[in-house]
Parts: C-alpha cells; structure tokens; sequence
C-alpha cells in the first residue's frame, strides 16, 4: 500500500521524501561503511573482522547506543578484489548516510579506496593492513589502529638474526600487499648491510604455490618470512617440508593466525608469527576479558582478527562519544583528539600530524600442541 502510494506521487515529491526518510534514519543511526571478502580464499579475515566489530557494537547498541543512536555497521563483500573494493566504496560515498569506512581487509583493497573517500572527505578508518601506502604520505583522513609492516619485519629480522640465521629469503603475495611486505624486509636487512636473499611470489587469491617452492627448495635459505593469505602461506608451507627444506618459516600478522594454523595442521609447528594485538587468551587487559566473554557467548573461538576488529570498534566508539556523532569531520577531530589514550592499560596515541594509533609488534610462535606461544 505504501509502495503504491510513493509510485502515484511525481518524480519530485519522490526525491523529496526520499531525503525526508534518509534524513530521519541517519539522525537515529551511525553507518559505518566495511568492504571486506566474505566470500573466496581470504573469507576468513573478512569475517573474523566484521565478527570482532559487531561483537562490541552489538554491546553498544544494546545499551542504548552512541547518545541514542544506534551502530550499523554495513558490510559488503569484495572477494579481497580490488575492482570489488572501489565498487563498494563508490556505494557507500553514493549511500550518503555512511558516517565513516571502517576495517577494510586488505593492502590491495584499501589503497585504490582511500582516494575515493579523501574526495568525499569520508574518514577511512582501522584498516586491516600494515602498508606503509596508508601511513606515507600524511592522509587527514586515514587513521590507522595496528603497526606497519616495517614494523613487524623489523622485529622479524632482528629475532631471525640473533638466533643464528644468516640468509633470509622472502615468499610474498603479487601485488602492493606482497611489495609492502618485502619493502619492510629489505629496509630492516638494509640497515644491517645484508640483502634479501631471494624472493618467490604467488597470486592474489591463488594456491597455487609450487614454482614458489621450487625455488626455495633450490636456494635453500636459512628463513622465509611470508607475505600473504593463509590459504597459499599452509600451502606453502606443507610442500616446502614435503620436499625436504630445513628453514624457519615466519609470517607478518595478515596471514591469520587461527586460519593458518587451522590449515597447516601438524605442520605449523615451530611457525614464527608477527602479532600487532596482545594475546586474544591472555587475562592482562580487562578489555581482552570483556572481549573473550562476550566472543564465546557467541559460541565462537577467539582470535587475533577478531581481537583487532573488537579493538578498533572500542576505538571508534569513543571517538564518537567524544562528539564524533555530529558529523564527518566532527569524528576526524575527535580521532585527532585522542592524545596518550588509554584502554584498560593498552596505551595508543593519535594527534593531529600523527594517525598512527599503534607501534605494537610481539611474536608468537605455534607449538606441537597446535598452541599459540607468545
């Protein structure tokens, strides 16, 4: 009965009420925008994200919200694509209603959408990516939540070293998240006066890995640090040891420590993993605890994903307590304003030249036992 009322009325009244109606769900809703893969090899990350974020806004929300208004966080799925990606992104700016692009997954997604939202001045927020692209040059509306790449590299190589290794090679994804990877790995052996010792690559989305053992196989480095999915990282790893190679096997946080594990089953024992979050098990933070209850009410296991999705969700949460509700650019001053924070003894800092929330690097290594070691 409505629709035909709407369809008697001229095309005029039409966007008019349309507005009216937007209007009145955005003075009662926080949209916040998320273009991840729910679909295809890296699915797991996408959802592990979403999973963590709406684990915290459900919270929110049944609380009674942000000053009343509830949190939406829309998801759209982009198969960790970037075509996909833009196509989403272009949506949401076109939505109009979207306060803000949260937790996108993905090197090879965010970089080609952070220039659509500048224009829209729409703030592009906690991205699952340590690349420096989002970090150089200084982008007002980028905030970042986990340490770069170069950061994690830099902890890899310097724990390689001092256990003995002497040549380090590189297994990297084929495209910017896979270069950001090995930029990081060749700065950090740079400034030591070494070089990457070779380098083998594998495509977005693909498994198929066995040229890239091959090479390895022959080189025979002393340690691999890894720069892609889980998906292609297990596979990876399970031929390499299938064909005899005796090296340290290392992966930056991208990977996705539970799917990783999960995969390489027996073989991820003795893995080397770069972690930007503290130990989604351990009891030191009482936003951890808050996060491991409500995650296993969920029935869910936790993770290290998830953990940096529930992380980011608090973090916007309480920018937009802090008057970031009001507008786009209220939410970018409110990110801005966030000097020395501090979350239950998890300190992160962001200022007006420095969106940068986070140096936090430990490494973790998995145990026969399939465990986490931290």
């Amino acid at each position: 009965m409505l629709r035909s009322f709407f369809c008697a009325l001229s095309f005029a009244s039409v966007v008019t009420s349309s507005a009216f109606m937007l209007s009145a769900v955005s003075a009662q809703e926080i949209v916040l925008g998320q273009s991840v893969a729910l679909t295809g090899p890296a699915s797991e990350l996408g959802r592990e994200m979403r999973l963590g974020a709406q684990l915290y806004f459900d919270m929110v929300n049944a609380q009674g919200g942000v000053k009343g208004k509830r949190i939406v966080l829309r998801t759209l799925d982009d198969g960790y694509e970037a075509n996909r990606a833009v196509e989403n992104t272009r949506k949401f700016v076109a939505d109009g209603d979207v306060h803000a692009l949260f937790g996108y997954v993905g090197t090879p997604t965010s970089l080609p959408s952070i220039p659509i939202a500048t224009e829209a001045k729409i703030p592009f927020f906690g991205a699952f990516t340590g690349a420096m692209g989002l970090r150089e040059p200084f982008n007002r509306y980028v905030f970042n939540v986990r340490s770069s790449y170069n950061d994690e590299t830099e902890l890899l190589v310097k724990q390689l070293l001092s256990d003995g290794v002497k040549t380090i090679a590189v297994f990297h994804q084929n495209d910017s998240y896979g270069q950001a990877g090995l930029s990081g790995v060749t700065r950090a052996l740079k400034s030591r006066n070494m070089n990457v010792f070779t380098t083998a690559t594998v495509e977005r989305n693909s498994n198929d890995v066995a040229k890239a053992v091959n090479a390895m196989v022959s080189a025979k480095p002393d340690a691999i640090i890894m720069v892609s999915t889980y998906g292609s990282c297990a596979e990876f790893i399970k031929q390499s040891k299938a064909k005899g190679l005796l090296t340290r096997y290392a992966n930056v946080s991208f990977v996705g420590t539970k799917s990783l594990v999960k995969a390489l089953g027996k073989d991820a024992n003795g893995v080397i993993i770069s972690q930007v979050m503290p130990s989604p098990w351990a009891q030191r933070y009482p936003w951890v605890q808050e996060y491991q209850k409500l995650i296993k009410a969920q029935g869910e296991e936790p993770s290290y994903t998830s953990l940096e999705g529930f992380f980011a969700a608090r973090v916007v949460v309480e920018a937009l307590r802090r008057g970031g509700d009001a507008s786009r650019e209220a939410l970018v001053r409110a990110f801005e304003g966030m000097r020395d924070a501090n979350m239950d003894g998890f300190r992160f800092d962001f200022g007006p030249n420095d969106h940068n929330a986070l140096q936090f690097v430990e490494l973790t290594v998995v145990g026969r036992d399939g465990k986490i070691h931290y």
